[in-house]
């Protein structure tokens, strides 16, 4: 399980410091690909090919699925963590994720989220909602 949030900077290739205790559960190599919200997800092999598996199962009839999985895999690249614990995240993903150079890597269960800093400040101010979202989660059985 992922948690816990951290603050770094790329360097001028794009590489990232990924903090050390994400880099324990998503190994020397894992998968980077366009996440929800403007953030990129990083998925440790495992997670990885749990998360394809259930993709899998969408009907190539379903016209959103097939958008879904399209924006989900086209962005998927496989980095590697170089001996300074770093990884060169793809330009089409910093791109899209608006990565110049503060990013928040944050830990969400099964997960690591990559952030522009910038972008995750934004994100944040919803914050004050969760009394709304958790009401609403409790509704569909969901308890803390």
């Amino acid at each position: 399980m992922f948690m816990g949030e951290y603050e770094h900077n790329t360097d001028a290739k794009g590489r990232l410091i990924i903090p050390a205790k994400f880099r324990e559960g998503l190994t020397d190599r894992f998968v980077v690909t366009k996440g929800l919200d403007g953030c990129l997800f990083a998925y440790a092999p495992d997670e990885w090919a749990r998360v394809e598996e259930g993709l899998r199962n969408i009907p190539l009839t379903n016209k959103n699925g097939r958008a879904f999985i399209r924006f989900f895999f086209a962005g998927a690249a496989e980095v590697e963590v170089d001996k300074q614990g770093r990884i060169l995240i793809p330009s089409n993903l910093r791109e899209y994720a608006g990565i110049e150079k503060e990013v928040v890597s944050v830990g969400v269960n099964t997960k690591v989220e990559i952030w522009s800093k910038e972008r995750y400040a934004t994100m944040e101010t919803g914050f004050e909602e969760m009394d709304d979202i958790m009401e609403q989660l409790s509704e569909m059985g969901i308890q803390l």
